[in-house]
């Protein structure tokens, strides 16, 4: 182990907006609606504006706010799923409220939570779990609780489950995976001719073959790219692609309080020259920002696209033909970067029995209903919603279900997990790198510098 510098969106159910958009066909907002959640639209400006805000206690036990970062497609299916929910006998009011996604919407949470005005619910990403949990700002779960209502500890994949436990308690219910992967233009791979005879993509397992494969894909493509990937600009991206890679190789980091970070720097820059490999010219775009590579593979200008579950929903209404399949395990046994929502209790110092016991109900009958989520390319948490039989019948979707066993998230620290300075720095310090104006070594002991200067400060809470 080396260290340093070493060698080593909704329909029927009530919404209220702060800073995102929830997507198509947003709801009629009624008196009620409008009289609980006035002065929501001004969160920006400060949390007692919004709806989780008015204090628990101030509200009955069946009304539950409920604060989450899902925009667009995504939703629009959360608000479709909870009123689902809400037609059920005895089913508590939701009252939902969207903030930006990225640090405004966790600074807000944290603020919240700290300041004795948190919502009975909140979604999070699950990487981001372990730099809030130990501050007290979340609660934890009661599993009893969650049994009485069909959900046990082995409905979940082990690595998700892992994700969901900090400190021995249970501390977030993961709704979903969403891994990076690799889409493919089925009709551009047939006159590539590398589609096997079940119509999917052949199998490699080694460089050179995955190369020579993708320069088949760029042979047929009008863009002449084989593969397309957006880096410039987007750290997370960057971080995706990287982590993918590196743990393919059996890299792993960790990330010491107060020490320094750990990591294999040998297998760091043999994937860093990999990634580099592929964003030669040859395979594909050398300069490539997020939207231009969405936009490449979309109009059918490219071979294959690497990106995350979420792109499915707009590639399909875009009619683009493809599928989809985690990224082939070329440098050691495959890996798939991701993350979770993940349904979290924000603190409260006297929740209500009959509130949280709601909130619990809320949260099963949205687990046991995910295969509506999985429309959106998630990959549901809840296993039996994999297991059934009717997910097969999803495509593309089943096709890289076998991600859930393969899966690689942040490494825990207070600065790590979706939108994190984390993913911020290390684009920082790489962009140059992929460019071709810094060295591999440069641009990686660059980024350890500023991650030992975090670990070094002391945890924000």
């Amino acid at each position: 182990m080396k260290h340093g510098s070493s060698r080593a969106g909704t329909s029927g159910s009530r919404l209220l907006s702060s800073g995102a958009r929830p997507g198509r066909g947003g709801p009629a907002v009624d008196r009620r609606s409008l009289l609980k959640g006035a002065g929501a639209l001004g969160a920006l400006g400060g949390l007692g504006a919004l709806s989780g805000c008015a204090g628990a206690n101030a509200r009955a036990s069946d009304d539950i706010a409920f604060w989450h970062l899902l925009s667009g497609p995504d939703g629009v299916t959360m608000g479709e799923m909870l009123d689902g929910y809400m037609a059920t006998d005895g089913a508590a009011d939701v009252t939902q409220t969207v903030l930006a996604w990225g640090a405004p919407y966790y600074t807000k949470l944290a603020m919240a939570s700290a300041g004795g005005r948190a919502p009975d619910l909140a979604v999070m990403h699950v990487a981001r779990v372990p730099g809030y949990a130990p501050g007290g700002l979340l609660d934890p779960w009661d599993l009893d609780l969650l049994g009485e209502f069909g959900i046990r500890q082995e409905d979940f994949p082990e690595l998700i489950w892992d994700k969901m436990v900090v400190d021995g308690q249970l501390t977030a219910i993961s709704l979903d995976s969403h891994p990076f992967v690799m889409y493919y233009n089925t009709e551009i791979a047939e006159a590539a001719g590398v589609l096997g005879s079940d119509g999917l993509l052949l199998p490699t397992d080694n460089t050179e073959d995955f190369r020579s494969l993708l320069l088949e894909l760029g042979g047929q493509a009008p863009s002449g790219h084989g593969l397309s990937w957006g880096y410039l600009g987007d750290g997370s991206n960057q971080w995706r692609m990287f982590s993918t890679y590196y743990t393919q190789l059996g890299g792993t980091i960790e990330l010491p309080v107060g020490g320094q970070m750990q990591y294999q720097e040998e297998l760091a820059i043999e994937a860093i020259e990999w990634i580099l490999s592929l964003i030669d010219g040859e395979v594909g775009n050398t300069s490539h920002d997020a939207g231009t590579a969405i936009s490449e593979f979309a109009t059918g200008g490219a071979g294959a696209f690497y990106g995350g579950v979420w792109e499915s929903g707009s590639f399909r209404n875009e009619g683009v033909p493809f599928d989809m399949t985690m990224i082939p395990g070329v440098l050691g046994p495959p890996a798939a970067y991701a993350d979770s929502h993940s349904f979290v209790l924000p603190h409260q110092s006297n929740p209500d029995p009959e509130r949280r016991r709601n909130v619990h109900a809320i949260v099963a009958y949205l687990l046991q209903n995910s295969i509506d989520w999985a429309a959106a390319g998630h990959i549901p948490a809840y296993s039996p919603v994999i297991e059934d039989p009717a997910y097969d019948d999803l495509i593309p979707q089943s096709h890289y279900a076998d991600a859930v066993d393969h899966l690689v998230y942040d490494p825990p620290a207070w600065f790590t997990g979706s939108g994190s300075d984390f993913h911020t720095y290390f684009g920082n310090d790489m962009q140059n790198v992929w460019a071709r104006r810094a060295e591999p070594l440069d641009g990686w002991n660059a980024f350890v510098a500023r991650v030992n200067a975090l670990l070094e400060k002391p945890e924000p809470m």
